[in-house]
């Protein structure tokens, strides 16, 4: 993927002791990634996303094209909708994913990226702005270049449900769930259209370390750590897929 991780991911993550029950909304604000930028290319009519894990490039003609090698999306449609602006919507099959409706700032150093995903049985929203860290190149769309994410300014990623169980725990997020014990193995995200399985490993009764598997290969290593007072949870989710480090905070709804 691209701009936004955990939009389709979230959440990826699995939570241990009967302080981690409830209801948790992720604070937007806190939503901080750091690692390797964002490396797009539009330009010669078409789209090339470098920084993606396989990379893939389509015609940006606003037509359907195919796409192999990723995890959540098999067609790609690329429109440029200004001088400074284009949209990338991500399907599966005949089912819209995820749509980026990207604007590029006047002076070329801000982005600002519309994130509406579709993966769940609600919709789930998100808004953020990029920084620009290299040129594009001579002759390209605005939106070609090197950005790195620096703030969520909007959006509703949605709550999730986690509930202790003797030997593990369950997740529910947004018609995504799953049942998995501290026991190594993996288990499968029902509702996830990434075929994601996770591992569990059980630190102590306020840390949780969980890895997700996707096509045969480790994807993220996520740390979750429970505040003293129970009311939030801080989340550190390292995709290894991407390079990047997801930090944001759970907050336990009342």
């Amino acid at each position: 993927m691209r701009l936004l991780i955990p939009t389709l991911l979230l959440p990826a993550a699995a939570l241990a002791g009967t302080g981690f029950d409830g209801t948790w909304k992720t604070n937007m604000e806190s939503l901080k990634t750091t690692g390797k930028p964002v490396v797009l290319l539009l330009a010669g009519g078409e789209y090339t996303c470098w920084s993606c894990n396989p990379p893939y490039t389509v015609k940006a003609d606003g037509a359907e094209h195919r796409v192999t090698g990723q995890s959540y999306f098999d067609v790609a449609m690329v429109r440029v909708t200004g001088p400074n602006s284009a949209d990338i919507v991500l399907k599966q099959g005949s089912k819209e994913l995820v749509r980026f409706s990207d604007m590029v700032s006047a002076d070329g150093t801000m982005l600002t990226s519309k994130v509406t995903n579709h993966a769940g049985v609600q919709t789930v929203t998100d808004e953020l702005t990029a920084k620009r860290v290299a040129a594009a190149p001579a002759d390209s769309h605005p939106l070609s270049g090197s950005w790195v994410e620096q703030q969520h300014v909007g959006g509703d990623l949605r709550p999730v449900q986690y509930q202790m169980t003797a030997e593990g725990f369950q997740m529910r997020w947004n018609g995504q769930s799953y049942d998995a014990k501290f026991d190594g193995r993996e288990y499968p995200v029902a509702g996830g259209p990434g075929k994601t399985t996770v591992s569990l490993k059980k630190i102590d009764d306020a840390t949780v370390e969980e890895t997700d598997h996707r096509q045969g290969k480790v994807v993220d290593e996520i740390r979750l750590s429970l505040a003293e007072d129970g009311n939030t949870i801080t989340v550190i989710d390292k995709d290894i897929a991407h390079g990047q480090t997801v930090t944001y905070t759970l907050e336990k709804q009342r």
